[in-house]
């Protein structure tokens, strides 16, 4: 009889810090004390707090233990599991609690009080490499219901009730794209699953299929069934090779079960899924370069109409959601359209995964119901901004997104609320910035990614987006003039208006967003040819002060020869020689480096 669970992180956080080798000594230390038949230990997807890996909670307490390496388990086995004494060294302390306080259960941290899981809802629960476990949470049971149970034309109205929209980044309301796709009267359709994910800190999509990869099966096959699809493809970057793993053991353990193939479920419906490896290009998540892509072309968008519900992938009617879309599905046709439609608000229903990450304590996976604010998702859940530091910017949405300000910190995060402000919701990412980050010099970044990432096709995007960064360029190296700010500005919305599609549409964002609200940091890199936040290197200088004891060890450390001075005198840098690399104020003991 099993008396004890550990569940151990296998989500690519908590694997790049060593959980694997946490299990491997966790099954030793059990085997050394005859206790392999007592406790078993449980490989999971990711938690959430991915800067706290590895994590392992153990059961029926619920001990959450963090950053665990292989040395604490002889003792976390012989006092815990043997002695029944939570070793509380090791225990995660709560951040966010200003008196410290331990907490024994993950459930009762600041981090997950206002969170609501029903995409990640398996995450860090079962074993994503067993079917069992998946079947044990009332896995594939919505597949069953809707192909014995619901015709096809029921499933759509019950997606269509529930109220979700896409979480790709457009936010379509997901019925009406399946009621699209399933009036087209072609005997051939495919199902499509968007697992690109190209914004960068984005990684919402990667975790669902590291910890969940059949709950996009079971989805994938509930959408072949409402728009009368016979084939599925699941479009993955080639950089995920954990999700890719654990997809095909999915794919490959349900096809064993009859859940995939011919006549499921002893019916006439028959499914089956085809994983596609895409090379990391960031235009491939546009639905049209991604079915471009799958053929074996090189990924580019194709002109609207037609639209993919007629003319997609191989020319047959496709239709396609992303993954964070497709782990809703089981739970609206399970749970209701009602029990959806409850959370979130009148015109963004549900939940919404986040990857957080940036200037913020807490580091990893949220999903929060939909209106919840960016003060309480920054503040609560995140932790608040390390090191004392001031909250300045989030941005959502990654490249195709806008920066919002700390005055617009009570916004509610949900499509509308985003889009009013500038911003959208985008595939997930949300990237804290604090007074140390340059407005201009973070659009700068966005650019940069842009222009690698443009696939080429049109000129709009093509060369448009490489003169936005030139002028930016200008900005940051204190070259530039206002009439260039007013010149930059102009390009945006020539960019938005005539790009081909919603890279290009969207890449002038960041621009757009900075200068309605950072405008004041454009002009002065402009104007006083200075970097208020001090990052550009063109616009800083480093100064010695009157703190200086002459302790030469600036001097020793400077890798050009740019500081002199006596010892045991004030020393100066010569600007000149000066390549602003800052060793020399890292390295200072008094603080008598500052940057201007």
């Amino acid at each position: 009889m099993i008396r004890n669970h550990i569940l151990v992180c296998g989500g690519t956080g908590c694997t790049s810090s060593g959980s694997q080798k946490v299990i491997e000594a966790l099954n030793t230390e059990l085997a050394n004390n005859n206790l392999q038949d007592e406790v078993k230990v449980v490989m999971t997807g990711c938690f959430g707090l991915c800067a706290l890996g590895p994590i392992m909670i153990v059961y029926p307490e619920g001990a959450f233990y963090s950053r665990v390496a292989p040395e604490m388990i002889p003792e976390i086995v012989s006092e815990h599991i043997i002695k029944g004494r939570v070793v509380k060294k090791y225990l995660y302390t709560d951040t966010t609690d200003e008196k410290g306080i331990e907490h024994d259960s993950l459930s009762d941290t600041d981090f997950y009080k206002k969170q609501k899981r029903v995409a990640l809802r398996n995450c860090g629960v079962i074993n994503p490499e067993n079917i069992d476990e998946y079947i044990a949470y009332d896995g594939y049971e919505a597949l069953g219901k809707v192909l014995t149970e619901m015709t096809p034309a029921e499933v759509i109205q019950c997606i269509k009730d529930s109220g979700l929209r896409g979480r790709g980044g457009a936010g379509f309301p997901t019925g009406l794209k399946w009621d699209l796709a399933s009036r087209n009267k072609s005997k051939i359709k495919y199902v499509c699953c968007n697992a690109d994910e190209g914004d960068p800190g984005a990684f919402m999509d990667r975790s669902v299929l590291e910890g969940d990869p059949h709950a996009i099966i079971e989805a994938m096959s509930i959408a072949a069934y409402a728009v009368g699809a016979c084939k599925g493809f699941v479009y993955i970057r080639a950089e995920y090779p954990i999700a890719v793993r654990r997809l095909q053991i999915a794919i490959n353990q349900a096809k064993e079960y009859g859940l995939l193939g011919e006549n499921i479920f002893g019916t006439d419906f028959s499914f089956d899924i085809e994983i596609r490896l895409g090379a990391g290009a960031f235009v491939c998540g546009e639905e049209t370069a991604l079915m471009t892509s799958i053929e074996g072309n090189r990924g580019e968008p194709r002109p609207r109409p037609p639209f993919p519900s007629d003319k997609g992938i191989f020319s047959i009617p496709t239709m396609n959601n992303n993954v964070e879309t497709y782990a809703n599905i089981p739970q609206i046709i399970l749970k209701g359209a009602d029990w959806f439609a409850s959370m979130g608000t009148e015109k963004s229903k549900g939940t919404k995964v986040f990857a957080l990450g940036g200037k913020i304590v807490n580091t990893g996976l949220v999903e929060i119901p939909m209106g919840t604010t960016l003060r309480e998702i920054i503040e609560d859940i995140g932790g608040g901004i390390p090191n004392g530091k001031k909250f300045k910017a989030a941005q959502t949405g990654g490249p195709s997104g806008g920066c919002i300000p700390a005055s617009l910190i009570d916004t509610p995060i949900d499509y509308d609320s985003l889009a009013a402000i500038g911003s959208m919701m985008g595939s997930g990412g949300l990237i804290v910035m604090d007074e140390d980050n340059c407005m201009v010099d973070i659009a700068k970044f966005f650019l940069e990614f842009t222009v690698d990432e443009s696939c080429g096709k049109c000129t709009p995007c093509r060369i448009g987006t490489k003169r936005l960064l030139e002028y930016l360029e200008k900005i940051t190296e204190g070259k530039a003039t206002m009439q260039d700010l007013d010149d930059l500005e102009e390009l945006c919305y020539y960019i938005k208006d005539n790009a081909l599609c919603g890279l290009g549409q969207t890449a002038p964002n960041p621009i757009l967003s900075t200068l309605r609200y950072f405008k004041d940091e454009y002009i002065a890199h402009v104007v006083d040819k200075k970097c208020p936040a001090g990052v550009c290197k063109s616009l800083m200088q480093y100064k010695i002060t009157d703190a200086c004891k002459g302790c030469t060890l600036c001097a020793r450390k400077c890798p050009v020869g740019a500081i002199s001075g006596a010892v045991k005198e004030k020393h100066t840098i010569d600007p000149a020689k000066c390549i602003k690399c800052g060793v020399c104020m890292a390295g200072c003991k008094f603080n008598a480096i500052i940057k201007e």
